[in-house]
């Protein structure tokens, strides 16, 4: 159980700490990813939009040369471009180069590169516009197919008209009307690159592709296939990056730098709030309500750890359970909350008096649990008092009284006698064990302390046995029957018995009934054995009615546990039914103690019986507080005395007294007596002077087996 609470415990406060920083850690690192790869496109294609102008230019480079008849002149035009290129046959040697190459030295490795430059597709673009030199509107576009062929074409309403540049190599498209033009270059054609179509015509090569405004040129090569695959042409192109392009990056940084710092700063902050909620929650768990300090949950949680830490293993320690006698009373006279004012000062007080590696908390009500370091027994002991007579006063108007029970905590040592850890230690065993040790007590309303110590370990362990036992014993018929004679006083014949359950095992022996009917009274099974022993009666007094011997009536007891059954007159009659035993030969014998339940219910029972004809008698009278109200509401036949009126010390002077005048209320109330643990002559002439009906002690006889029994019988 206190692994379990440890664990539970433990998962709360991994819970509330760490998975609100797990979850960030995760979130943050999977924000990186995406940050970085949304940084990552956003440069692709940064990178892309401005290299889609120096692909154009090269396509067109290498449609010029291809479409050159005579290779040789063609050069000097190219050579113009102010542009590095080279050619290459299928082998890589160099056909033709210009300027300085560094590209890669195998064509088939460029040329695998411009596999990948994408497909050709078609793209429509309205409203490209610009000017002559006359400043009239003119409308113009190349086209450069897939063979890198150029051409121009226009869509016109109005008017078209064709013209061919000095060059003769060029077509220009003019138009004063509104007009669509198409491209096929590579599906991803934009105005900049159409425009900048429009200017080459009226510019020489060398002017065409100077950008005085860029601040950063990145050099990049481009391969085509031409001669019908035969060479690969391979041109040198910029990327060229302007001041307002680094303006704009600058920009898209910031706000991923912005938009990261505020998901940071915002997990961060909820983390610190999981953690100060999370501590706030723990200490909320470990907090007692009443005493505002640690409570019973914090006791099993720490100190189990505690007492099994290799640095506390060469101590002594002892698990106390202290109780605030008669708190409850204290609250009634009072208050609850007067109550709980107190026990928050006994807390208070405790606290002063143990050291900061001891503990203290209240458990519940008027239980508190504490754990002390000792020396030696007697060391412990008088420090117990001490605290016990501190804590009386702690309300002046009040002396308080307190109990003490202990299980000591030793130091474990190993076979070589060398200190070890308690690994086996469990504090709520141990205060079980303190709370055993106190139950000792309750008999008193004194101040007291009691130690754990083997026996309680050896009764538990007996009442274990008793308890796995009882079931196969019954079942076994190992409870035998003994019956004690009842005699008259004055004729000394016999008069009743009354049945006494023994428990005869192979194992364990003879076991008195004091050994086990205490515990069948606690665990409920005694009531198991009250119908048992009425059924073995009740079969007796047939066998012995059949036999012909001269019968006297058996009483047979029944524990006030089964008066909350509200048949139980029925239960017995049904069950002497079954066996035809006559009802005047069973006697129904309850304690004293019975008559302290529910009164109402018991009378019932005890008329329905009597209706039934069965005798019913009150078992040890005067042993407990008896009520003389009981006895006059009570439809009884018989009070049986108790065996302490004739023990002790003014039992022949004031004992007599109350005897005497006991049997003299039970004839005016019409009811037989029967005196118990009567054991001297003396005692016999007593009881007999004053009248008493039945004997019932060892001056008769003990108590005895059936076959013996019927000895006594036959001898009448």
């Amino acid at each position: 159980m206190a692994n379990y609470k440890k664990k539970r415990i433990k998962k709360i406060k991994r819970n509330f700490s760490w998975i609100g920083v797990v979850l960030f850690c995760i979130f943050f690192a999977i924000a990186g990813v995406i940050t970085v790869a949304l940084a990552d496109v956003f440069l692709s294609m940064f990178i892309k939009n401005k290299a889609d102008g120096g692909f154009a230019f090269a396509k067109y480079m290498a449609g010029v040369y291809e479409s050159a008849v005579d290779k040789e002149d063609v050069y000097e035009t190219l050579d113009k471009a102010d542009r590095a290129y080279v050619i290459k046959d299928k082998k890589g040697n160099v056909i033709h180069e210009h300027g300085k190459i560094t590209a890669a030295n195998k064509g088939e490795e460029v040329r695998d590169k411009l596999m990948m430059t994408g497909t050709l597709g078609t793209v429509s673009i309205n409203g490209l516009v610009s000017e002559d030199a006359d400043g009239n509107i003119d409308r113009a576009y190349y086209v450069i197919d897939e063979d890198g062929q150029i051409t121009a074409t226009s869509v016109d309403t109005n008017s078209t008209e064709e013209m061919t540049s000095d060059s003769g190599d060029k077509t220009y498209l003019y138009s004063d009307t509104e007009a669509q033009y198409i491209t096929t270059y590579g599906g991803e054609v934009s105005i900049d690159l159409l425009l900048f179509y429009h200017d080459y015509v009226s510019k020489p090569f060398n002017e065409v592709f100077t950008d005085r405004d860029s601040i950063v040129s990145l050099p990049y090569w481009i391969g085509y296939d031409v001669d019908g695959g035969d060479n690969l042409f391979i041109v040198q192109s910029f990327v060229n990056i302007e001041l307002s392009d680094i303006t704009y990056i600058l920009i898209a940084i910031g706000l991923i730098i912005l938009i990261a710092g505020l998901l940071f700063f915002t997990m961060v902050i909820s983390t610190i709030v999981n953690a100060v909620n999370n501590r706030r929650a723990v200490n909320l768990l470990f907090t007692d309500m009443v005493t505002k300090g640690r409570n019973w949950l914090w006791f099993v949680y720490r100190g189990t750890p505690f007492l099994a830490k290799g640095s506390t293993a060469k101590n002594n320690y002892a698990v106390v359970n202290l109780v605030f006698v008669k708190y409850r009373n204290y609250c009634m006279c009072h208050s609850l909350e007067q109550g709980e004012i107190v026990l928050k000062r006994v807390h208070d007080r405790l606290k002063r008096l143990v050291n900061k590696k001891e503990m203290v908390v209240h458990v519940s009500n008027s239980n508190f649990a504490l754990l002390l370091k000792y020396n030696d027994k007697e060391e412990l002991n008088a420090r117990l008092n001490s605290i016990i007579n501190d804590l009386s006063s702690v309300d002046t108007a009040h002396s308080f009284k307190f109990q003490a029970g202990v299980d000591l905590v030793g130091v474990y040592k190993n076979e070589k006698g060398r200190v070890v850890k308690r690994k086996d230690i469990d504090i709520e065993r141990e205060y079980n064990n303190a709370c055993e040790a106190r139950t000792t007590l309750k008999g008193s309303d004194d101040s007291g302390i009691a130690y754990f110590d083997q026996k309680m370990i050896d009764d538990q362990k007996w009442i274990d046995t008793v308890t796995e036992r009882q079931g196969y014993a019954i079942s076994n018929e190992e409870f035998k029957v003994y019956y004690q004679p009842k005699y008259d006083p004055v004729t000394d014949t016999l008069k009743g018995a009354e049945a006494l359950i023994r428990w005869i095992n192979d194992d364990m022996g003879f076991v008195p009934p004091g050994k086990f009917i205490p515990i069948f009274e606690k665990n409920g099974f005694i009531t198991s054995i009250d119908h048992y022993m009425l059924e073995h009666v009740a079969k007796d007094q047939k066998e012995w009615l059949d036999q012909g011997k001269n019968l006297v009536p058996v009483s047979v007891n029944f524990s006030r546990a089964h008066f909350a059954e509200s048949d139980l007159a029925e239960q017995i009659r049904d069950s002497v039914d079954k066996i035809g035993t006559p009802h005047k030969y069973i006697e129904i014998e309850l304690t004293e103690s019975a008559f302290f339940d529910d009164k109402k219910a018991l009378i019932s029972t005890i008329t329905r019986l009597r209706e039934y004809g069965f005798a019913v008698s009150m078992d040890d009278f005067g042993s407990g507080y008896s009520s003389l109200n009981s006895l006059k509401d009570m439809p009884l036949d018989v009070l049986k005395l108790d065996a302490e009126f004739f023990r002790g010390e003014n039992a022949g002077e004031r004992g007599e007294i109350v005897v005497a005048e006991a049997i003299k209320l039970a004839k005016s109330l019409n009811m037989r007596t029967v005196a118990e643990g009567v054991e001297i002559k003396e005692q016999v002439d007593f009881l007999a002077a004053q009248g008493c009906d039945m004997i019932q002690g060892y001056y008769y006889a003990k108590p005895m087996v059936k076959e013996d029994y019927e000895g006594a019988m036959e001898a009448e």
